[in-house]
């Protein structure tokens, strides 16, 4: 899995970018929220996401974590596929897209196109509790504290504990975002297996 790119920008547009990375030329798909702040960058780092299909690898660029762990989000709603997440981070903020997925508001999201009512009601039934989550609204902080714990869980599953005793064990770890780090996280939850 390729996790995130760092190297020089050879090409940016508003939906995908060309990186040069130690020799090595990558396409990453972007949303209009990332093309924003990279444009006047030469070079840098995006977080990614690689999609494999059986006639596709495509790879998916993000600024920051705020936005890849919203898309992720997004992408595992039925019925919504990478582009249409990829669109709903172009035609709003990921602040402003979470708040209004939290807050119920199907207006907002209709008005992305590509987004009709069912398909509002559906991404809002589907996220709402997941974006509430990590607090009131889904803040990036909020979305960094999720993304840690999901890593630290995908870390203990990969050590052999079972997933249900995983997630008990993290749950009963206290996190403070501010100030632990994902190896911190695992090494509390391992006191509590």
């Amino acid at each position: 899995m390729i996790a995130s790119l760092t190297g020089n920008y050879i090409l940016k547009t508003p939906s995908y970018v060309h990186m040069d990375v130690n020799g090595v030329g990558y396409e990453a798909q972007i949303s209009l929220n990332t093309f924003t702040k990279i444009q006047d960058l030469d070079k840098g780092t995006l977080l990614t996401v690689l999609q494999i299909k059986e006639d596709s690898h495509t790879l998916f660029g993000f600024a920051d974590i705020t936005e890849k762990n919203l898309f992720q989000l997004l992408i595992n709603v039925n019925g919504v596929g990478a582009s249409t997440a990829r669109m709903m981070l172009s035609a709003m903020l990921p602040n402003e897209l979470s708040n209004a997925i939290a807050s119920g508001n199907t207006v907002a999201l209709e008005k992305i196109k590509g987004i009709g009512r069912k398909s509002a009601e559906r991404i809002i039934l589907e996220l709402r509790d997941k974006l509430a989550k990590g607090g009131t609204t889904a803040s990036p902080s909020g979305f960094a504290h999720r993304g840690i714990q999901e890593e630290a869980l995908q870390a203990l599953i990969a050590l052999g504990i079972p997933k249900a005793s995983a997630e008990t064990a993290i749950k009963k770890s206290t996190f403070n975002s501010s100030e632990d780090t994902l190896e911190s996280l695992i090494k509390k939850s391992l006191q509590f297996i």
